[in-house]
């Protein structure tokens, strides 16, 4: 559910969801622009924010990040507003793009009073005109993560259905509990999103059964698929939704967001 307003604000009617993980090569990305664009499909207003200075999710959407002028790294700065740097994509959804710059922010918002507000407060003047803002972290738990979590309404966890995969999540988990008790009180974890999953792999499938009891976690369904299809999307700056709509991975995605939707 929505964060209650906070005094003072103007918060809209979006869910916020960040999806965060701070291994890397966990599908986050693939699951920002596969779920926004399942989303979409629905009839959802999404926008899709790149908290990545890698800028992996603006990348894939087809944007190239040396030709822009605002992206995220000038509205955590205070230079831009969110609705200045969106950008709309044949998705179906908007997005607001990263660019390598924003690897300083991190530097630069450390000695500000309320650093980890800055996100949810750039974006109280957005939720009107969305549905639904996904969020997608980098790899690490650092300032602009913290962010991300103090912004959210609800938090997924993509994780590759394999052992080491489990320490990160713990790690992740720790640091959920810390924002709870001290920056955002409301954020929820929806549960883990199982990726890179091979159901002929006995491995996987122990993985899959442990996760939910281990972390007290839902996991949620169905498991997202292995298969080559994902790497094929960002070639044609699409999600796969467009790119192999009867595909096991697109089907995988559009029946996560279904079920997300019943609960948001």
């Amino acid at each position: 559910m929505p964060r209650p307003t906070q005094p003072g604000t103007t918060a809209g009617p979006a869910t916020v969801i960040a999806l965060a993980n701070q291994k890397g090569g966990v599908a986050k990305t693939t699951s920002v622009a596969s779920l926004g664009a399942a989303f979409a499909e629905r009839g959802k207003k999404v926008l899709l924010i790149d908290l990545d200075p890698q800028a992996c999710l603006t990348f894939s959407l087809g944007v190239d990040p040396d030709s822009l002028e605002t992206s995220i790294n000038e509205v955590l700065l205070g230079k831009a507003d969110i609705s200045d740097a969106v950008i709309a994509c044949d998705d179906g959804f908007d997005l607001v793009p990263s660019v390598i710059d924003l690897a300083g922010a991190e530097a630069m918002l450390l000695p500000r009073p309320g650093r980890e507000y800055v996100l949810r407060t750039a974006l109280e003047a957005s939720r009107a005109a969305y549905d639904i803002i996904l969020l997608d972290c980098s790899p690490s738990l650092g300032v602009i993560t913290l962010n991300a979590l103090t912004a959210a309404d609800s938090l997924i966890i993509p994780m590759p259905c394999e052992m080491l995969s489990h320490r990160g999540v713990g790690q992740l988990l720790d640091t959920v509990a810390d924002v709870q008790k001290i920056l955002n009180r409301d954020l929820e974890v929806l549960g883990v999103l199982p990726t890179l999953f091979d159901g002929r792999s006995r491995h996987a499938r122990e993985v899959l059964a442990d996760v939910g009891e281990r972390y007290e976690l839902t996991v949620l369904e169905p498991p997202i698929p292995k298969t080559v299809r994902f790497a094929e999307a960002p070639a044609a700056g699409r999600s796969i939704l467009a790119t192999s709509r009867t595909s096991k991975g697109a089907e995988a995605y559009r029946n996560v967001a279904a079920s997300l939707l019943k609960q948001l």
